[in-house]
């Protein structure tokens, strides 16, 4: 959805702008701004419409387009990205993004800032990532536990662009701690540090200041409403979003490179001696890349990728030591290693007091005989929907009837039946649904109904879906569009563990 918006407000700043009094001099100048953001996959993705849209190398004709109609105009263009890339995609979880980071430096941005997923390996590998990246890096509001910036990223700069001296500057998420792994990384409020950075551009002779930030749609806001920057670029809300209220005018563009907003500028500038003052007018141009050409250089490297992947599937990731049985009698009625295994996944991963998988969600109906390696193209059969893991805040109360929802079809099999991490259920199928539960236990002590536990499960259950709608009392702490690959969370489990022993065990017993 594109959302325009033109807010009510006073125009008297902005009409004095547009129309500059008694200057001795005035000249012109053009600015394109580009903006792409939260880009996870390489290659293009299918759509319902039956066409295709985004990954790299449509992102990267649409720059280098943008560049040559800059050049044959002689205007100047600014390409800027708003954050989210390393993570998550499947090669992602193979390479910890180093491919996002090769096909990020064929095109250039002119300007970077980290989301949130820069940071869902850790630390250590972010840095190593950002150390890789041959384009200007800024988060003013992301420091090392000195206090000073992170080193190679920027907290504001001045460049010229078509005679104008543009004013940039960049924040991460300021809740990156609560959504990734970023370690001892400190993250100062966006907003505050934004204004901070774009009154010392204006005072150290910005014409035009932009920001450009990884951030929520109210902070964005926020920002917007302050009247301190010109132009604000953000990622984030996956929004195909456009704001402008004569002033102050934000800008995101989608996701996946479906489509890639560019922003045109016309600027008058008018001198007296060393005075300037600066009037502009944004117009907008949105391409939707299904009607863009790949370009040939990058769509030779995403296939090359794309060829290391189809490769690094059938790596083994570990060995079972058990049977694992996912056929639908199986795994949709009663306990099983290959669910237990999937929970103790989910419930290690999203470091939960319990985990609780749908027996639908395990998918390929196959035996592994003990001894057999487990690659990831096992697992991607096994969880093919994509599904993310999400961390619920969920009352003792609220648990229990979440686990007689999935026990309610019984004895017939179904896609709700529930494979548990961290919790031992006694039930018997033969009473009435909604009272099968005979006793829980979590972590040894009985299940206390008014105690909120963290409970991991996919956003599909997180959502209600299979009948769980006892979880959807909470929101999840991520929300759901910035929670990682299930799938991915399984792979790493498995290679951590070194293969799969995890039996059936007990923790759901029927009396």
């Amino acid at each position: 959805m594109v959302d325009v918006r033109r807010r009510t407000v006073t125009f008297g700043l902005a009409a004095a702008a547009v129309m500059p009094p008694r200057f001795a001099r005035a000249d012109s100048a053009k600015l394109t701004l580009v903006l792409t953001n939260d880009i996870y996959l390489m290659g293009e993705t299918q759509m319902p419409d039956g066409k295709s849209r985004g990954g790299f190398a449509r992102l990267a004709a649409v720059v280098k387009a943008e560049r040559d109609r800059a050049r044959s105009s002689g205007s100047a263009v600014l390409f800027a990205h708003g954050g989210d890339t390393l993570s998550p995609s499947l090669m992602s979880g193979i390479d910890q993004g180093s491919h996002i980071v090769e096909l990020t430096n064929l095109i250039k941005p002119d300007i970077f800032v980290p989301g949130n997923h820069e940071f869902d390996f850790g630390k250590t590998t972010f840095l190593k990532r950002a150390a890789e990246m041959k384009f200007p890096l800024f988060a003013a509001n992301m420091t090392s536990p000195d206090g000073k910036l992170v080193p190679g990223f920027k907290d504001r700069d001045i460049i010229t662009l078509g005679g104008l001296r543009v004013g940039l500057t960049g924040a991460a998420h300021d809740s990156t701690p609560r959504m990734a792994n970023s370690g001892d990384l400190a993250f100062q409020p966006t907003v505050a540090t934004m204004r901070t950075q774009c009154e010392a551009l204006k005072r150290d002779g910005a014409d035009l200041v932009i920001v450009v930030m990884h951030a929520d749609r109210t902070q964005t806001l926020e920002l917007a409403r302050a009247n301190v920057a010109d132009v604000i670029l953000t990622g984030h809300t996956h929004d195909l979003f456009i704001d402008f209220d004569g002033r102050t005018l934000a800008v995101e563009s989608s996701y996946d490179a479906h489509y890639v907003t560019a922003i045109d500028i016309d600027l008058q500038i008018n001198r007296q001696g060393n005075r300037r003052e600066i009037a502009w007018w944004p117009q907008y141009r949105v391409t939707d890349t299904a009607t863009v050409t790949p370009d040939p250089e990058v769509g030779a490297v995403v296939a090359g990728f794309e060829q290391l992947l189809n490769t690094e599937l059938d790596v083994p990731l570990g060995t079972t030591t058990v049977e694992l049985d996912t056929r639908v009698a199986v795994v949709r009625g009663t306990e099983a290693a290959i669910g237990n295994f999937v929970a103790d996944a989910m419930r290690a991963r999203g470091h939960a007091d319990v985990a609780i998988m749908n027996g639908g969600g395990i998918r390929a109906g196959k035996v592994y005989p003990a001894g057999m390696p487990v690659t990831r193209r096992d697992v991607l059969a096994e969880l093919p929907f994509g599904n993310v893991l999400v961390v619920l805040a969920v009352k003792g109360s609220d648990l229990r009837e979440a686990i007689e929802n999935g026990l309610s079809r019984l004895p017939a099999t179904s896609g709700r039946f529930p494979h548990v991490s961290g919790m031992r259920v006694e039930y018997d199928p033969q009473r009435p649904a909604g009272s099968r539960v005979i006793s829980i236990e979590v972590g040894g002590a009985p299940l206390n109904p008014d105690r909120m536990y963290k409970v991991a499960t996919n956003d599909f259950m997180a959502r209600g879906g299979d009948g769980y709608t006892s979880l959807t009392h909470n929101a999840p702490a991520v929300p759901p569009s910035d929670a990682p690959r299930l799938s991915n969370e399984v792979m790493v489990y498995l290679r951590e563990m070194g293969g799969v022993r995890t039996t059936v065990d007990g923790r759901m017993r029927s009396l």
